[in-house]
């Protein structure tokens, strides 16, 4: 688990990347600082969220909209013990961001240094990177609509 310190003065926001084995999860404040983020297995998801609340102010979720978030979505409805707003974000391409954030976040030692970043594979999966890239394109919507409302 990854946690950092804690001020729970602010809401924060729950990403969340479904999928069918493993879900990848993350907590971040609407000042984009990271909180949490994790990779679980699919069946300990729901159970890691109800902790995820406990533990942090959580405002809403906001999920990948592919392959599995249909059934994901009826699945948290039914079985959150307290409703939670869920807002589909398009994750398109989040894989690709993921693993070249991942080495941002951990940069690579030895050997691995010297592969093309491109070649470079990261050595855990990356669910719970995709689920801070979901999070950040929420934001950086909100961000960008507060701007043209503005003009």
């Amino acid at each position: 688990m990854n946690f950092r310190e804690f001020s729970p003065t602010q809401p924060v926001i729950l990403g969340f990347d479904p999928g069918r084995d493993k879900c990848g999860l993350a907590v971040m404040g609407l000042d984009r600082q990271l909180y949490y983020h994790q990779v679980v297995l699919a069946k300990e998801a729901i159970a890691t969220i109800e902790t995820l609340r406990k533990r942090f102010p959580i405002s809403l979720m906001v999920m990948g909209d592919q392959t599995t978030a249909k059934q994901w979505r009826e699945k948290l409805y039914q079985e959150l013990t307290e409703p939670l707003s869920i807002i589909l974000v398009d994750e398109r391409y989040t894989t690709l961001e993921a693993r070249d954030r991942y080495w941002q976040m951990f940069p690579p030692k030895g050997l691995i240094k010297l592969l093309p970043q491109g070649l470079r594979q990261p050595p855990r999966p990356i669910d719970d990177i995709v689920a801070i890239l979901l999070i950040e394109r929420y934001l950086n919507r909100l961000t960008e609509s507060a701007v043209k409302s503005e003009e």
